[in-house]
């Protein structure tokens, strides 16, 4: 039996069409739809009702107001939070420059403009010169053929769609031989033998966890062997006692017995790292070079764009691709296409090091970070008046998104705490601030590093910490 006092609050309860007039009477200048509004109401009282079901006694519920007016401040509050935007723009203080639940890689200005221009009507599936119906992969073939010396190209809209198409394209119902050691494990828990077991491919695995020689891919090739797939192993490493085989001999092998042979590069890089402190990674050049005939890879790891799936290659398997049924599920949009040849001009004929956000976190000295960092703190200090600590400390910065996983990058961190408020909640307050500010907690303080903070960002970072 609901107690007395329960029941009292519970016929005190606003009717929900009460709550909708008083809205419309206190926000007569907001014109919502009366189906949502009545929808919210709802919820609001529905809100209400579970608070006295919930309560253990009356004296919870004394401070509660369940007038109508009450109800419909709480209305225009969740029909506020409903028109912001669940995707947030985050100032990234991490250090980890590929994050991947930060959404990669940021677009260089150029691919923003890009996007922006092609959000309106554009030339998407239309051949301008002829007036007649085109193909959406020509606005970045010809630049990916260019840039990388493959015979041609298309795009879908991520890597693992990418892997996804080829393999059921060119091995579906077939074999494909791959080393044990390559059977790697991407984002979101997707792995190589179950990509393949999707695009109908059987999986044929040869040599030992880390050591994989010529000879077992030789032994294993029989009849119903359609590819030879080798894959990067971007996201881990295998040291030590290991022997692997390399992109050309395996070419060899294949060309003696009439395969193919398909890479999967993963993260994919047009420039050369190395001199800056970044460990060797497999060119996307190189390995068109050493005669892949199907190349696939990422277009918003280390390339710096857009989330893309690249495939490149022999013009006799590419061709064979792009008549996939398949590939109209995994094409990508007109504001992909529009990021992703935008980024691509930037490598062709202009300053990727300087424009392309990733390889400008990723390539910047230490130094810098270090005038940076002790600008940043200066500026903290002053600006908190003594309710913020901020001190310079050196650190490592990561590459992030499945590359380079052994490369720790020396950087410089500001490294904050409020004396005021528990780091928790302090911490919490400044990824629900606008701009969200994310860095990294260690040994109870926050770590703001400077490799992944836009120097352009510097003044909103003191904002959100004094203000």
């Amino acid at each position: 039996m609901v107690e007395n006092w329960r029941n009292d609050y519970l016929r005190a309860l606003p009717a929900v069409d009460a709550v909708v007039a008083a809205f419309q009477s206190a926000y007569s200048a907001y014109d919502y739809a009366h189906t949502l509004l009545v929808q919210v109401a709802q919820e609001v009282v529905a809100q209400l009702r579970r608070q006295i079901l919930a309560a253990a006694g009356a004296e919870q519920l004394a401070d509660l107001d369940f007038s109508a007016a009450a109800a419909a401040v709480a209305v225009k509050a969740r029909l506020t939070l409903l028109q912001q935007p669940s995707l947030r723009r985050v100032i990234n203080a991490t250090g980890t420059v590929l994050h991947t639940n930060l959404g990669r890689a940021p677009l260089a200005a150029a691919a923003r403009a890009a996007v922006a221009e092609a959000a309106s009507y554009c030339n998407l599936e239309v051949d301008l010169a002829t007036g007649k119906r085109g193909s959406r992969h020509a606005h970045v073939e010809a630049l990916l053929q260019r840039l990388t010396g493959a015979e041609a190209a298309c795009v879908v809209n991520n890597n693992a769609a990418a892997v996804l198409v080829a393999l059921n394209t060119l091995a579906a119902g077939k074999e494909v031989i791959v080393s044990r050691g390559e059977l790697v494990e991407i984002g979101g828990s997707f792995r190589i033998p179950e990509v393949m077991a999707a695009g109908g491919a059987r999986l044929v695995e040869v040599g030992t966890t880390n050591k994989t020689h010529l000879r077992d891919y030789q032994r294993a090739i029989g009849e119903e062997t359609a590819l030879l797939l080798k894959v990067h192993t971007s996201n881990y490493q295998v040291v030590g006692f290991t022997a692997t085989v390399e992109t050309a001999a395996l070419v060899k092998l294949a060309r003696e017995t009439g395969l193919p042979v398909m890479e999967d590069l993963g993260s994919g890089l047009l420039l050369d790292l190395s001199p800056y402190g970044l460990a060797r990674e497999p060119l996307v050049t190189d390995c068109v070079a050493a005669g892949a005939d199907v190349v696939t890879l990422s277009g918003d790891k280390l390339l710096g764009g857009p989330q893309a799936g690249i495939i490149l290659g022999k013009r006799q398997y590419v061709e064979r691709i792009k008549q996939n049924q398949l590939l109209r599920a995994l094409r990508p949009d007109k504001l992909t296409l529009a990021a992703l040849e935008a980024t691509l001009q930037i490598y062709l004929t202009g300053s990727p090091l300087k424009e392309i956000p990733v390889l400008a976190k990723l390539t910047t000295p230490a130094a810098v970070l270090q005038q940076r960092a002790d600008r940043l703190a200066a500026a903290i200090n002053k600006g908190a008046d003594g309710l913020v600590m901020a001190e310079v400390r050196e650190d490592v910065s990561y590459v992030g998104g499945g590359a380079m996983p052994t490369t720790y990058l020396p950087t410089c961190v500001v490294a904050v705490r409020s004396r005021e408020i528990p780091l928790h909640r302090w911490v919490e307050q400044l990824r629900l601030g606008t701009p969200a500010l994310v860095g990294r907690v260690q040994d109870d303080w926050l770590l703001l590093d400077l490799r992944t903070i836009a120097e352009s960002e510097e003044e909103e970072v003191v904002r959100c910490l004094t203000s």
